[in-house]
């Protein structure tokens, strides 16, 4: 290993960094994100830190300017804290504290820093960073859409930095304005832009007719915002065989005093539609409309006959749906109202060549759930008048081109300043934001956009990582300056612009990173990355329903880039095994192969100073059943194959940081392969001298130093939810030194082995704490593990009290058990008193501090739990916490994922409610007060 250490190894902000990139969720003005919608991006905050830490030296590498642990701490804190500021989001365009960043980085590159590529670029995050901190940024990626967007991202922008607009509009202002960074850019997308949605709406804005009002409503006309429909199938009932409605809400506002709903009326064999403030008084739930079950499960209006799953999908593979008109909502002097169907009139809708969009969806049973239902190809899954629009959309892209160049040249001739852009090279690049504005709008406009009641307003297909099934759908109107509106959608994309191109050339390329990472006239690179998660997203299938939008528009100026058909999938890294004949065993081959050529290929072109940093964002642990029925817990497939293809390719893991990028409250996906966090993995060539060793030797190794880690992390409030995580990193560390691990019969050791493990040594380290807890406590874990918060034998709890030391009717009497008829039962939080106190109480186990404190922070907030813990013992605080990680352990085991989170969030509020307590003991100003 080098002796530069750099900063990555040895500490990291972590907290501020989470805190970040959690908020960036929440971030849409200006964000990147914004620009065209991308699956499972990074966000940008721990893209930066992650990036700038890798780059610079920790002090303890430059002992002759900070020659004691004093003068190095004290310069880590400085770097920390600029880290701090680096990544909060207001401070992306400080131009001042990016230059002092990029002076750090000098500084440590001794003023030759190296560039930066990432070979799986996906929507563009890290390579976007890159250049922000005043690198040269390479990217690239096998799927044409990545490529894309990183292109618009890093590419395109400083390319025409600093440059005026070419519009005939801005040219007037010239003198008055002065453009930076995109903005010149961003002002001549915004304009064409708009010059297209106008062109579109004088040749089809009569296919989308405004509303008529009566007198109640105020007369005069109003403009659609939306009309929403519902699919149909007919009832499998034979002495019905009415067409049903598959509608799944009757509620289409539920903001308070603005309530409305759909009320069913039955006529013959029709159904239609009226409108109320209140809920049909027929059905009991009117958020579930006449859904009675998962997918495809309806009741019919007419015989109350429901359907099953099977038949509905065969009706419609069939092509039998139809559609029925619900509604529609209009923007009115008075606001949004809702009218019944009939008030919208129907025009003429002309029929479209739809040869570009006639691909076939590729045979994804997982993330491609429309296919179940007979929507097999893009063109499937729009509205004839959607087609209409987008297309005619698509033809004014290609135009705008030509009006693009005719601008420049106009602008040339009536200039006695010399232009030097080039028109066509120019006109290329608004283009292409006009091209990924069409393609992000086809998001809206589209049959699988839903009706949301709470914010009025129709939400986007792509809120999963996956093509859906929508029943009943939302049509905008793409002349209504609302979502759905193509000149909104620009406006977004705008914002977005303008805070691009103020660092280096970018270069973005579509390659495969399996055969070809970079150019060898390339110097050695620092590698960063997000690689593919195993099984976890098939990006190139998600693609397809952008890619045909974006070739029928921007083929002429990307040709090679668009030259397929649908996107490339035989190349994708992803183990999927439809592509193989449903063999899992032949997909996980192909992907474990592509990806240590990966990572070799990395390896071979990486820059000896520096780490390579590996974001990940797999669930560490599986939880399966064993031949007996019983949970077991397995160690991931896609770690395992990660790790293996990384430690196989020369490299050594040396650290891990859990990167949380979701709400502190907020787990995703328990048991599913999913979390609240990425991992960046820090990664170094293994020394060419490694020794090899023993299962027993590494078993020591391991069990010496991994609870050393664990308990550092534990010191710094790292969530429950990354513990797991977490500890791969100390783990590996030991591992991945040695050349090898052997096993008693000389074989080489398996990665799945030693994550095993890890995890192993994981739980006996969180089992061994227990030694720490009061008799009562050490009860209630073992019940609770066997029964949660359910009743239970009395015999047994009595048998478990006796190997405890302890006395049921003592639990009792501590106030965590109940006891009646023959049965106990732990009590939950909900059950304890509201007007705890502590003081008094002669009995009080460690659960029950636990749970009074997760109590009172859910209930009243930080500083009520600061002033219950100040209550306590001050010695047990740590044990407090410390058992809420055990209980977080127990809950992810059994997938128990509510009771997780409240442990998780204990934990994760524990640094400040610390604070607020040690603040309190000496100021005595809070006081507990009464719910």
């Amino acid at each position: 290993m080098p002796d530069r250490k750099k900063l990555i190894e040895v500490s990291l902000p972590l907290e501020e960094i989470n805190k970040q990139s959690a908020r960036e969720k929440s971030i849409r003005h200006g964000h990147p994100s914004t620009l065209h919608l991308w699956w499972a991006r990074r966000p940008l905050a721990s893209c930066r830190a992650v990036l700038f830490a890798s780059l610079v030296d920790d002090p303890s590498a430059r002992p002759e300017e900070f020659p004691t642990e004093e003068a190095q701490a004290t310069e880590r804190k400085r770097l920390l804290e600029l880290i701090e500021k680096l990544v909060a989001w207001e401070n992306v365009n400080n131009q001042a504290l990016l230059a002092e960043a990029q002076a750090e980085i000098l500084k440590s590159t001794n003023g030759n820093p190296p560039p930066v590529l990432d070979p799986f670029c996906g929507g563009g995050s890290i390579p976007l960073e890159v250049q922000r901190l005043g690198l040269e940024a390479h990217a690239s990626d096998i799927n044409p859409v990545a490529v894309l967007i990183t292109k618009a991202l890093i590419e395109i922008p400083p390319k025409f930095k600093d440059l005026p607009p070419v519009n005939p509009e801005a040219q007037k202002q010239l003198k008055a304005n002065q453009w930076f960074g995109a903005q010149g850019l961003a002002e001549d997308v915004r304009y064409y832009g708009k010059w297209i949605r106008d062109e579109a709406e004088k040749r089809i804005g009569h296919l989308y007719p405004k509303v008529k009002l009566p007198k109640e409503l105020g007369e005069g006309e109003a403009t659609v915002i939306a009309w929403l429909w519902a699919r149909t199938v007919k009832c499998p009932n034979p002495t019905c065989g009415c067409q049903m409605p598959l509608l799944s809400s009757f509620v289409l506002s539920s903001k308070k005093g603005k309530e409305a709903y759909l009320v069913p009326e039955v006529s013959g064999q029709e159904v239609k539609f009226s409108i109320s403030n209140k809920p049909p008084q027929r059905y009991e739930d009117p958020k579930k409309g006449f859904k009675r079950g998962t997918s495809g499960i309806f009741e019919c209006a007419f015989c109350e006959t429901v359907t099953t799953r099977d038949y509905v999908s065969e009706q419609a593979k069939a092509k039998f749906l139809g559609i029925v008109p619900t509604a529609v909502v209009v923007q009115a002097k008075r606001g949004r109202l809702y009218l019944p169907a009939y008030f919208a009139p129907c025009p003429e809708i002309p029929k479209v060549d739809t040869t570009d969009l006639a691909i076939e969806f590729a045979p994804n049973p997982r993330d491609l759930w429309c296919r179940n239902f007979g929507l097999y190809t893009p063109a499937d899954l729009f509205t004839p008048r959607q087609l209409v629009a987008l297309t005619t959309l698509s033809d004014l892209v290609k135009e705008a081109h030509k009006q693009i160049c005719h601008d420049i040249n106009q602008a040339r001739e009536a200039s006695s300043e010399k232009n030097s852009t080039d028109s066509a090279v120019y006109a290329d690049a608004v283009t292409t934001y006009l091209g990924l504005a069409l393609s992000k709008l086809s998001d809206s406009l589209c049959a699988l956009a839903t009706w949301s009641p709470s914010t009025d307003q129709a939400i986007h297909a792509f809120t999963k990582q996956a093509i859906p099934m929508v029943w009943d759908y939302a049509e905008s109107n793409t002349f209504n300056n609302a979502a759905g509106d193509y000149i909104t959608t620009i406006k977004t994309v705008v914002r977005a612009i303008n805070n691009l191109g103020k660092g280096l050339p970018g270069y973005a390329h579509q390659q495969d990173a399996t055969k070809y990472v970079r150019d060898t006239s390339v110097p050695a690179l620092v590698f960063t990355t997000d690689p593919p998660y195993y099984d976890n997203i098939s990006y190139a299938e998600l693609s397809d329903f952008f890619y045909v939008w974006l070739r029928r528009s921007l083929e002429d100026i990307y040709p090679t880039l668009f030259s397929t058909i649908a996107t490339p999938k035989e190349q994708e890294l992803v183990a999927a095994p439809y592509r193989f004949g449903g063999d899992k065993e032949k997909a996980r081959q192909f992907f474990e192969d592509g990806l240590h050529e990966a990572f070799r290929r990395t390896y071979e072109a990486s820059h000896p100073d520096y780490p390579f940093t590996v974001f990940y964002a797999f669930k560490q642990t599986e939880v399966k059943k064993d031949s007996a029925n019983a949970l077991r817990i397995a160690a991931s497939t896609g770690w395992e194959t990660m790790l293996e293809s990384l430690i196989q390719s020369g490299f050594s893991v040396t650290g891990t940081w859990p990167m949380r990028t979701e709400r502190d409250n907020r787990i995703v996906g328990q048991g599913k392969n999913a979390l609240a966090s990425s991992i960046a993995l820090v990664c170094r060539p293994l020394p060419t001298n490694a020794a090899k060793t023993t299962r027993r030797d590494f078993l020591t190794a391991l069990k010496r130093e991994l609870p050393a880690a664990l308990r550092a992390m534990q010191q710094g409030n790292i969530a429950p939810v990354d513990l797991a995580q977490a500890s791969i990193g100390p783990g590996m560390a030991v591992f991945s030194r040695y050349k090898q691990v052997l096993e008693s019969d000389g074989s080489p050791m398996r990665v799945r082995t030693a994550l095993q493990l890890i995890n192993q040594t994981l739980d006996e380290y969180l089992t061994e704490q227990e030694g720490e807890l009061d008799a009562d406590t050490r009860w209630a874990l073992t019940w609770f593990e066997q029964h949660q918060f359910e009743d239970g034998n009395f015999g047994d709890a009595e048998t478990l009290s006796k190997a405890k030391v302890t006395s049921i009717q003592g639990l009792v009497t501590a106030g965590i058990l109940t006891a009646k008829y023959g049965k106990v039962r732990l009590l939950h939080r909900d059950d304890l008193p509201a007007q705890w106190n502590p003081i008094g109480d002669t009995r009080i186990p460690d659960w029950e501090a636990t749970q009074h404190l997760i109590k009172t922070l859910q209930e009243r907030g930080e500083h009520q739990a600061a002033f219950l813990l100040n209550q306590l013992d001050p010695d047990r605080a740590e044990i407090y916490r410390d058992l809420a990680y055990r209980l977080y352990n127990i809950c992810d085991r059994k997938s128990w994922t509510q009771e997780a989170i409240a442990y998780n969030s204990l934990v994760i509020s524990w640094a400040e409610i610390t604070r607020l307590a040690a603040q309190s003991a000496s100021t005595q100003q809070i006081e507990l007060l009464p719910i």
